[in-house]
């Protein structure tokens, strides 16, 4: 799959635009705070209906408007399609799929896959298990329809019973209905520990072989999944903890506390790693979710790296570009030396100034 080209309408810091993309390497590049991040989001919204950012649509939309537009054109296999998504401050989005309206935004989703590499990824090892969860989250509702689904449920439910929780300090006779939620988030929350076992499984079998080459064969490194509760403990953990979950207002057990954990050799790099290391292994990570995709989807993703280079010593470099290959890349960056150094193929550049993007000659 690669994008064709995008058009944003009161997106951002954008009124207008429309530009076409190379199917091979393109370049954004100028100063910062020009704009480049907002195009790579645009594609990624684009894609997953979700800002990479944990952006609302209303923080999107242009400061002066009601409503964005982005409009992209994507092509699989010699057959084009068009997205067309409105962003409203106020109500839901609006998806259609070649003039037909989507019934819900989530069945966009697998229809582009898209990798986002960003130098806050970089930190996924060393920052706290949200942002490890988030990373398997944002990864699996694109390849799994009915692990979103699931996802989407099981985040309610514990919405749900946390405002319980809280109306139960006025009114304790609700203490009853708090087992109709407990079987639902244990039904709901196991078919999701479940799936995250599978897909660490999956990623163990990709990011061993990657990680040996860009460590120069010195590091072995495995991905191990650290659930909050096994499933067959789920729900006598949960009524276990209700006592304490009232006192708290806060549901304590579930995959909504899960953690991920990088070992290399026998040390859990989260903690005792160095910051090379760890900077390896988020690399590492980052080009398994590229075989994963091609593997599960079987399709190519798009990757979109936004300024990530700056932040990588040459030999990160060399092996990131390197790694590329075939793939549709969008590049974010504030000058072409690395490029130009690597003697690296671009086949489009872009000049970013002030919310303008000027398309420079193709280079080769």
């Amino acid at each position: 799959m690669i994008i064709k080209s995008i058009e944003l309408a009161d997106y951002r810091n954008y009124d207008s635009l429309n530009l076409e993309f190379d199917s091979g390497t393109n370049i954004l590049y100028g100063d910062n705070a020009q704009g480049k991040t907002n195009i790579l989001e645009a594609i990624f919204v684009a894609a997953t209906t979700k800002s990479h950012k944990g952006s609302k649509d209303k923080e999107i939309v242009n400061f002066n408007k009601e409503e964005a537009h982005i409009r992209t054109y994507l092509e699989k296999e010699g057959v084009e399609t068009r997205v067309d998504m409105h962003l409203r401050k106020a109500g839901s989005k609006g998806i259609a799929i070649d003039g037909q309206k989507l019934k819900k935004a989530a069945d966009l989703l697998g229809l582009c896959n898209v990798v986002f590499f960003s130098p806050e990824d970089l930190g996924i090892i060393k920052n706290g298990p949200s942002e490890r969860r988030r990373f398997v989250d944002m990864e699996l509702c694109q390849l799994d329809n009915f692990y979103l689904y699931n996802l989407n449920h099981y985040n309610k439910i514990v919405n749900q019973r946390n405002k319980l929780l809280k109306d139960m300090y006025m009114n304790p006779d609700l203490k009853e209905t708090l087992g109709i939620w407990d079987m639902q988030l244990v039904s709901f929350g196991s078919k999701i520990i479940e799936r995250r076992k599978l897909f660490v499984d999956q990623l163990n079998e990709i990011i061993y072989g990657i990680h040996k080459k860009l460590s120069g064969d010195r590091e072995e490194i495995r991905i191990v999944y650290e659930p909050d509760v096994e499933i067959e403990e789920f729900e006598k953990k949960l009524k276990f903890s209700q006592d304490k979950d009232i006192r708290s207002k806060m549901t304590s057990v579930g995959p909504h506390r899960d953690d991920f954990s990088f070992v290399v050799g026998d040390v859990d790099i989260r903690k005792y790693g160095s910051q090379g290391q760890q900077r390896t292994a988020a690399l590492s990570l980052k080009l398994s979710e590229i075989e994963l995709v091609k593997k599960i989807a079987k399709d190519t993703p798009i990757l979109l790296l936004d300024d990530v280079l700056s932040e990588l010593d040459s030999n990160r470099q060399n092996y990131l570009l390197n790694s590329i290959g075939n793939i549709q890349t969008i590049i974010t960056c504030t000058g072409l030396e690395e490029f130009v150094n690597n003697r690296f193929e671009i086949n489009k550049v872009f000049k970013v100034s002030e919310g303008t993007v000027t398309c420079m000659s193709n280079q080769k």
